[in-house]
């Protein structure tokens, strides 16, 4: 069915929903096994920061394998392979606790990786194919509200009945990769398959005019690496972080970004994409240098928890990085250079959370300084980001090809 013609479906079939529905459905499963992370593997598994470094590495291979959504979307359409990569996560989400082990939990959270990886690929897509350019950034900032909303729903029913039903790992992790699955098969029966306005070229794309983005997406993923290993995993080794203390961290969290995360859309609407990123890159330097303060300085869980939250709002200006690129994109790119821009957000994702696993058993400080460093590359780059990108005008540098009236 064409998007055209999709209007006149109810509202509650329409693409728009679609995406509500699957932006629900992936962070109640990863989320829960996020929340749950860090005390399963070091209270049952006896991880080290050498483990929990391998482990991360393996869970972005997939991402770094993301191009190959480019060859599946040749004999499935990017609708079905995201709604089966959803049905994946949460089935590998469902048995993590059957597998204590680094082995075990290397298998299946390279399972989980995969279908987190080729759904977030297929989503981003999606989304900048499904809605128009001047309600993106809107748009895009709900659906990061409706996300959050899954998340702090996960993450509520974590605090309320841990301590007082006595929950184990192992239940948690199935109820959660229970109910993704659940959603994710009435998506698939539910919605009819929605044809894009523009066809998807189905081949591998390196342009040399979005070399801007590209650079952006590999600082992007070398520098969120360090804050998704290592942030977490500080709460729980340095501070003695329990289940339902960093699972309220989390929510409390996550309540800032439904607040925010709408305002952030509208903000980058209003002064663009540029000044975004800036103030994006410009705020994540300084966190990472107060998260490397903190061992210096030992100014407590407080300040961690609250650099925590700080980061998360900032990473919500990530969608001025989507938005970008959806302006200056040929629309028949959309499909083919989100894989590759996935593979590249994780070209380091592969090698620097083992890496930094072994300096983070020598002096966890140097791990965040790396991270200031990261951030402050990203900003000299969003400095080149045009106030009013389009294709032909992708960096200040280039300027859009005059008009030639006829």
């Amino acid at each position: 069915m064409s998007l055209e013609d999709a209007r006149t479906l109810p509202p509650w079939r329409r693409p728009a929903a679609l995406l509500v529905l699957m932006a629900l459905a992936m962070p109640i499963s990863f989320a829960t096994w996020s929340a749950l992370l860090n005390n399963f593997v070091v209270e049952v598994a006896s991880f080290q920061g050498d483990d929990i470094g391998w482990l991360h590495t393996v869970r972005e291979i997939p991402g770094f394998l993301a191009i190959g959504v480019i060859f599946l979307i040749i004999f499935i359409r990017e609708q079905l392979l995201g709604l089966l990569s959803l049905v994946l996560l949460g089935v590998a989400t469902a048995v993590t606790a059957q597998f204590p082990s680094l082995g075990g939990l290397l298998m299946v959270t390279l399972l989980s990786s995969i279908g987190f990886h080729y759904y977030e690929t297929v989503n981003q897509s999606l989304q900048l194919q499904w809605i128009d350019k001047k309600r993106a950034p809107q748009m895009l900032g709900w659906l990061l509200a409706a996300g959050s909303a899954a998340t702090l729903l996960a993450y509520l029913l974590i605090v309320l009945t841990w301590r007082t039903y006595d929950l184990s790992f192992s239940f948690v992790y199935w109820a959660a990769g229970g109910t993704t699955v659940v959603l994710a098969l009435v998506a698939l029966l539910a919605f009819p398959q929605f044809e894009s306005p523009n066809p998807q070229t189905k081949k591998m794309i390196l342009r040399r005019r979005y070399w801007l983005y590209y650079a952006l997406q590999f600082m992007s993923g070398a520098r969120r690496q360090i804050f998704t290993v290592f942030a977490g995993f500080m709460m729980v080794e340095r501070y003695g972080y329990e289940v339902h203390e960093i699972t309220a961290l989390f929510m409390a969290t996550l309540i800032v970004n439904m607040i925010a995360a709408p305002l952030l859309g509208r903000a980058v609407s209003l002064f663009g994409e540029r000044a975004a990123l800036i103030f994006e890159y410009t705020g994540l330097t300084g966190v990472f240098l107060l998260y490397a303060g903190l061992y210096l300085f030992d100014w407590g869980p407080g300040l961690a928890a609250g650099l925590y939250i700080v980061d998360h709002i900032l990473f919500s200006l990530a969608l001025a990085l989507k938005t970008y690129f959806q302006k200056i994109a040929d629309p028949g790119d959309i499909a083919p250079t989100a894989a590759v821009a996935f593979t590249i957000n994780h070209i380091a994702a592969v090698f620097l959370p083992a890496a930094l696993g072994y300096v983070w058993l020598v002096s966890p400080m140097s791990v965040y300084v790396l991270a200031a460093g990261m951030a402050m590359v990203s900003l000299m780059l969003s400095l080149l980001v045009p106030r009013h990108p389009m294709p032909g005008h992708e960096t200040r540098w280039t300027a859009p090809a005059p008009q030639v009236a006829e």
